[in-house]
């Protein structure tokens, strides 16, 4: 037993001695069993790292797909905000624009006639407990307004100042039917009653038997005495449609307000009027009409030749 356990421990020095001079031969040629082994070992793997690669991809790519989502989400919603916003200030832009147009106008209206005016927006349209034609403005006691002042647009006269509060007051519309407001024709002096009829179209009716209406006529404010409601020289309106019936005593006639009730956005309240009556300088100037004058091109003709040819004279022959 003892035999056989050393012939055991000499063979298996003998094995490893051969297996280090084998180690050392091929070290000294060159050969690196360790790079070897790893170079195979990579080899090996590289299919199943990429099978690996290839399976887990798809689900990394869907949580970073997910998370890019969410941020892209919250741009597009900052975007459609931002856009929002825009589209606000626009709005808000062209009103401003329009009511500075607007205000230009009654301003330059109020000027040319030497009245002082207090300018005021439109805060509120309509009265529900009366249900009268009226609006609301932003201007009241605090700023000059009193009870029966003449309220005007760029176009000309819009109503009158009904109550007054602190810092607004109700001004009834001229188209109101209860509105009633002496006016004389431009030119023709003849005075006349005009009515509103709830729109913006009114009554006049002459107060002269002999007075006449002819279509077109401008029509003009008055005035009142102490020129409360109304100063004298205002732009009221246009005769539309004269009524030659005999059946009344004077004649009456169908008016076109200058004044667009229906998009009153800023007006000024007459506080003071005019040291002299403004007579008609105040009547509107239509617009000129424009001209286009078109020119005929004559259209070539297909040959070289005259279109009419004149026929020649032809020879007549002796017998």
């Amino acid at each position: 037993m003892a035999a056989s356990g050393n012939n055991r421990s000499r063979l298996l020095l003998v094995i490893l001695l051969v297996t280090a001079l084998f180690l050392i031969t091929l070290d000294l040629r060159g050969i690196n069993i360790a790079k070897n082994s790893r170079s195979a070992t990579q080899t090996f793997l590289a299919p199943v790292q990429r099978g690996f690669s290839d399976f887990f991809s798809p689900v990394g790519n869907f949580f970073s797909d997910v998370k890019n989502f969410g941020r892209a989400k919250a741009q597009i919603t900052d975007l459609e905000k931002e856009n929002a916003k825009l589209k606000n200030q626009l709005v808000v832009n062209a009103d401003v624009k329009g009511q500075l147009t607007k205000l230009k106008g009654v301003l330059n209206l109020a000027g040319r006639g030497g009245y002082k005016v207090v300018s005021a927006r439109v805060i509120g349209q309509g009265s529900a407990s009366t249900f009268s034609q009226t609006i609301t403005i932003d201007a009241g006691s605090i700023d000059g307004v009193q009870k029966d002042m003449t309220v005007i647009n760029e176009s000309g006269i819009v109503g009158v100042v009904k109550s007054v509060t602190g810092s607004s007051a109700i001004v009834i519309l001229m188209s109101d039917p209860t509105f009633r407001i002496g006016v004389r024709i431009a030119g023709t002096q003849t005075v006349g009653i005009l009515l509103g009829q709830g729109s913006n179209r009114y009554t006049l009716q002459l107060l002269d038997p002999a007075g006449t209406i002819k279509f077109g006529d401008a029509l003009l404010s008055l005035g009142s005495d102490n020129n409360h409601p109304f100063v004298p020289g205002l732009p009221v309106g246009s005769v539309s449609f004269v009524d030659h019936s005999n059946s009344a005593l004077t004649q009456t006639a169908s008016v076109t307000g200058y004044a667009n009730l229906n998009s009153l956005g800023v007006v000024s309240v007459i506080t003071t009027a005019a040291k002299q009556d403004p007579k008609d300088s105040l009547v509107p100037v239509p617009d000129p009409i424009k001209t286009i004058y078109v020119t005929a091109t004559p259209s070539p003709s297909s040959s070289g030749a005259p279109s009419n040819p004149s026929p020649s004279p032809t020879s007549k022959g002796k017998k």
